[in-house]
Formats: C-alpha cells, sequence, structure tokens
C-alpha cells in the first residue's frame, strides 16, 4: 500500500545510494540530475518527455518497448544485436532524397545544396501561411513554434556566419533565440538574450529571415573548391561560437543541418496544427 506526502522540492541534495520502491513519480521533473549507474528493474515509464538529454552506455533487456518516438542524434544502437544507426540514415534518404544533398563535397555541390534548402524553405513558409497567424507561435508537443524556429536560425546564421565567417563583433539581433538549456539560472555567453515571451508576426522574422540567407547566398555563390577549405580568422570579440578558427567547409555544412532538421521539425508541427 503507498503512503501518500506532500509533494517534496530536493534542490542541490546529494541523493546518490537511495532505494525507491513502490513509489509513485508520477509527474515529477527532474531537471540537472545525475542518473549514472542507476538500475531500473520492474518499472513503468510511460506517457514522458527526455528533453536535452545526453544518453550513453545504456543497457536494456527484458523491456516492452511500445510506441516509442526517438528524435536526435542516434549512433551505435543496437536493437535486437542489430545496428539500426546506419538502417534509419539510408531510410531517411530514401523518404528526402534531397536530403543526401546536404553532404556536398565540391563548390558546385555547396550551391546546389543551398538553393535546396531555399526551395524547401518557400514551400514551408507558404504552408505555415495558410494556418491562423495566431497558431504560428503554439509550441506542439513542448517544441518551438513555427515562429520561435525561424527565430533560432536568425541565432544561428548570425553566429555561424555573420559572427564566424564575416567576423562582425556585433552580429546578433535581439530577435535571435538561443538554443533551451536545462540550467536557467547559466548565463547565455556575450551579445545573446533569450526573449521567449516576444510574439513578432511572422513577416517580421521572415524579414530577418531573408536578410541572413541573402548573406549566405552571397558567401556560397563565390565559393570555390579551395576556399572550402580556407580557415575563418578567429573573432577578437569573446562569444558564440568560440572565438577561434573553423575551416569554412565545416561552418557549412552545420549550418545546412541546422536549416534541414529544423525544416524537418516545422514540417511534421505544421502537420498536426492544420
Amino acid at each position: 500500500m503507498l503512503r501518500s506526502r506532500a509533494m517534496g522540492e530536493f534542490v542541490d541534495e546529494d541523493l546518490s545510494g537511495s532505494r525507491f520502491l513502490r513509489v509513485d513519480l508520477g509527474g515529477s521533473r527532474f531537471q540537472l540530475s545525475q542518473f549514472s549507474g542507476v538500475e531500473f528493474r520492474g518499472c513503468e515509464i510511460s506517457d514522458s518527455r527526455m528533453h536535452i538529454m545526453e544518453i550513453s552506455g545504456l543497457r536494456m533487456s527484458g523491456v516492452e518497448f511500445n510506441d516509442v518516438e526517438i528524435s536526435g542524434d542516434v549512433g551505435n544502437l543496437k536493437v535486437n544485436g542489430v545496428e539500426v544507426g546506419a538502417l534509419v540514415e539510408a531510410e531517411l534518404d530514401r523518404r528526402h532524397p534531397e536530403r543526401v544533398k546536404m553532404r556536398p563535397i565540391d563548390a558546385a555541390g555547396f550551391r546546389e545544396a543551398w538553393a535546396t534548402l531555399e526551395q524547401l524553405w518557400d514551400g514551408t513558409v507558404e504552408r505555415a501561411r495558410r494556418l491562423d497567424p495566431e497558431r504560428l507561435h503554439e509550441s506542439v508537443n513542448g517544441e518551438w513554434s513555427f515562429i520561435e524556429t525561424l527565430r533560432h536560425l536568425v541565432l544561428v546564421t548570425d553566429g555561424w556566419i555573420r559572427r564566424t565567417v564575416l567576423g562582425d563583433p556585433s552580429p546578433f539581433d535581439p530577435l535571435g533565440l538561443p538554443w533551451d538549456d536545462p540550467n536557467e539560472a547559466r548565463a547565455l555567453p556575450p551579445g545573446l538574450t533569450r526573449d521567449r515571451e516576444a510574439r513578432p508576426s511572422l513577416d517580421t522574422v521572415l524579414k530577418l529571415r531573408r536578410d541572413r540567407m541573402a548573406t549566405v547566398r552571397d558567401i556560397i555563390e563565390g565559393l570555390t573548391d579551395e576556399s572550402l577549405d580556407s580557415e575563418t580568422t578567429p573573432n577578437p570579440v569573446p562569444g558564440w561560437p568560440e572565438s577561434r578558427g573553423y575551416r569554412l567547409r565545416n561552418v557549412l555544412l552545420h549550418l545546412f543541418s541546422e536549416e534541414w532538421e529544423h525544416r524537418f521539425y516545422a514540417e511534421r508541427d505544421l502537420a498536426l496544427l492544420s
């Protein structure tokens, strides 16, 4: 028989080595908590959400794994002895042929990849315009809204292109939205702000996006196979990304990945909002 007690809050406490037996933790929230070496046996984890998690060295046996969705970077994942990471990548490429273009090797390939991204985003924005504008501020399953996704991509371009490639000492727009951080008390890098309450219109954010995308287009149109392997000059102003040299090829590949993945999530959520 379970004994009931008032909901507790444990902050900065060491509960390592504790034993929980027939305990109901439903509705609890774990933030910045350490679970290394933890054993779950005979437990139920249903209708739960894990966000901004690092999971490695996890072994699960004798489990019933049904109606589970995993979104993120998946590597060296075996299910019943089968490495599934490569299978997942191949299936994603089959479903989305344009995805293969996001891994270019020469300047012409980079130009084709960026043109593809611009075309895909045009279609996504057109789809978003068919919704009530208020719904574009609506979160789906706790993820960023469509507007917040666009705001984040503004910040990504400001950081990796305007700051890192072009050397702008003050590249960030106040509407740019940084990543979520489970440590809510941690200060953001210099120049970044996190205004989750802002509700700019789609056209306001698209104006920023078009400006940033045009900047990227100008850089990519001027690429040569040789310049792809050049290194950026470290920005003299401390901040994010870290002030050091980066290979231009790697910066652009990272940008392509951000653009592709966030458009993929946006399309998923727009389908649910529709």
